[in-house]
């Protein structure tokens, strides 16, 4: 099952759920529910499962809809929000996918360098040795990073705006976790959603300890989310058009079978900390990655549009590269 989070032609939201029918696939307006948010609570309060609580309400549901007009005419939002963006935070993990440390490794070594390990390069080993433990017990904590809260939220076919100081603007083919904390203080994982995990990679390359701020970024994700198990293997392509060309086309993979920690460890570790414990909060985690366009050469232009698809997350996320005006920051003393 998928779900999506959309405005009606009436102006409204609404919940559509995604199911397997026949052949195919089948649509349609999930009644009761006008956010995934109240979806999930109305499912930790019924001590049952997403899925459970969309079949249950959808019982004689007929309103169904074609995903990729709602797509096209500009009305799926992100599938996931809160609303008071302070209490959805975005945040991640790097250096967590096989192949993922090389790119990174290149970019904070010098060229006479060659065979020092880098702290990147030390990361990703420590992951590889014990970034998968047994079920039950705790592995090596992966890099971690702050992206912001909800304020930078972008959803589909919305742009990606790098500040104007900004170096680069690049995208990161990521899944991403969505999760909502219960009254109780216990996480609640809703699903998976494709990710793009923007960033600044030029910053990031002066020196590895401006990773923060070139983190300090918007984050896309949607259009769909995934509910249930996320597959072992995920393929997908990340897409870079420029008009009418395509000027990066590179497959990325996800899914455990090719990363070096499991979704348990990485979920511990985030979780561990009880101020990300707070009821109702939701929290966007994405996962890391291994294909980056900045790796291959290519440097962004405005109006350049990210493209990044996978199977089993139905609809591409596509956004488009826009860059912000200068602003003239001060502070007044009080």
């Amino acid at each position: 099952m998928r779900l999506m989070q959309i405005k009606t032609e009436a102006g409204e939201r609404a919940v559509v759920a995604t199911v397997p029918s026949g052949a195919g696939e089948r649509s349609y307006i999930v009644p009761g529910y006008k956010t995934v948010y109240a979806l999930a609570k109305a499912a930790i309060a019924a001590k049952t499962g997403i899925e459970s609580m969309v079949e249950k309400a959808s019982v004689g549901a007929t309103e169904e809809v074609d995903r990729a007009a709602l797509l096209a005419s500009g009305r799926v939002l992100a599938p996931i929000d809160h609303e008071d963006p302070a209490h959805l935070l975005i945040t991640g993990t790097g250096l967590t996918h096989l192949g993922s440390a090389s790119a990174r490794d290149a970019m904070h070594k010098a060229p006479d360098e060659a065979e020092v390990l880098t702290d990147s390069m030390k990361m990703f080993r420590m992951g590889l040795e014990n970034g998968k433990p047994a079920a039950g017990q705790q592995g090596v904590q992966p890099e971690w990073f702050y992206k912001g809260d909800g304020a930078l939220l972008v959803g589909p076919g919305q742009p990606l705006t790098a500040p104007s100081f900004a170096q680069d603007g690049g995208e990161e083919p990521e899944v991403a976790g969505i999760y909502i904390v219960g009254d109780d203080g216990q996480p609640y994982r809703i699903g998976f959603a494709l990710a793009n995990e923007f960033s600044d990679h030029i910053m990031e390359r002066v020196n590895y300890l401006y990773l923060a701020h070139s983190k300090l970024r918007p984050c896309s994700v949607g259009p769909e989310l995934l509910v249930g198990a996320l597959p072992d293997d995920v393929r997908g392509r990340s897409r870079i058009h420029r008009g009418d060309k395509v000027i990066f086309d590179e497959p990325f993979l996800s899914g455990e079978a090719n990363m070096s920690h499991t979704l348990a460890n990485l979920e511990y570790h985030h979780f561990k900390y009880d101020f990300f414990r707070r009821p109702g909060q939701v929290h966007v985690h994405t996962y890391g990655t291994a294909t980056l366009s900045v790796a291959f050469g290519v440097k962004t232009e405005p109006g350049d549009v990210f493209d990044i698809e996978s199977e089993a997350f139905g609809l591409a996320l596509k956004n488009p590269l826009a860059f912000a005006k200068e602003e003239k920051v001060s502070v007044t003393q009080l």
